[in-house]
């Protein structure tokens, strides 16, 4: 064989492998592609599954689940309102709560004086609206226990001083603890005469859940953004960065003169 076939040959071989080394880098390329593009579909379908798993908690308990049952001497559209101070009361706070939300205790904490101050001298009635806010964000039961809880210390005459205590020993946002009815009938002992066999019974059967859900619908459909909501002639003034509990205090008063 002359030397120029050889060459030939050899030059020939050398091309073929040059082309199989390019159509393994394309194969290997495209497999790259393909588990990349199946990991993003995957992660793709996770984020849409997080989303829906999202809007399905932030719905929890917006739908009436068994009979509606409002507590004794609510008030209100549909009885959703858990009324605090006397009804001569000139002015009106209205005050949308979630018993796992911290910034509805920090509320608590900070207005709870003046509020007292007010209702007690007949100067504000405060109108409650229950909420479950939590459970649906964080998952759980402790929001819609500790309303169905209140709502039985309402029956008893109770609600006010067993609304304090339930803020007043609210759980970390993240822990559902208020998900236990004995924990709820525990703290029932910080207020004289709630702990009784109907209390008790009230709370075991979830008697009110079905009107906890009820006013959970309402606070969604009012399109309110958050709890707690604090209404004073319909003026949100929680999301007032000025509003201090002196300055409610001189907005009823101021109120009442007119």
């Amino acid at each position: 064989m002359s030397e120029k076939n050889r060459e030939g040959k050899r030059t020939a071989r050398e091309k073929l492998a040059v082309e199989r080394e390019k159509q393994k880098s394309a194969d290997k390329r495209r497999r790259a592609l393909i588990v990349g593009g199946a990991v993003v579909a995957v992660l793709g379908l996770a984020a849409v599954i997080g989303v829906v798993a999202a809007n399905a908690g932030k719905d929890d308990g917006s739908e009436a689940s068994g009979p509606v049952v409002a507590p004794s001497g609510a008030q209100g559209k549909d009885s959703l309102a858990i009324p605090v101070g006397k009804d001569s009361a000139k002015s009106t706070l209205t005050v949308w709560e979630d018993f796992r939300c911290p910034a509805c205790k920090s509320f608590e904490t900070a207005y709870r004086p003046v509020i007292h101050e007010l209702t007690n001298a007949g100067e504000l009635k405060v109108e409650y609206h229950l909420v479950t806010l939590i459970d649906g964000n964080m998952r759980g039961t402790g929001s819609r226990n500790a309303a169905n809880a209140a709502a039985c210390a309402q029956d008893a005459g109770k609600f006010p001083a067993y609304h304090d205590v339930l803020f007043d020993n609210q759980p970390p946002e993240v822990d559902d603890a208020f998900a236990d009815n004995a924990k709820l009938i525990e703290l029932a002992g910080k207020v004289d005469g709630l702990d009784t066999p109907a209390f008790r019974t009230c709370v075991e059967k979830g008697t009110h859940n079905g009107w906890v859900a009820k006013s959970h619908q309402a606070f969604n459909k009012g399109g309110f953004s958050g709890t707690p909501t604090v209404l004073f002639d319909g003026e949100n003034i929680y999301q007032d960065r000025t509003m201090t509990p002196a300055k409610l205090k001189q907005m009823v008063q101021e109120a009442n003169k007119e």
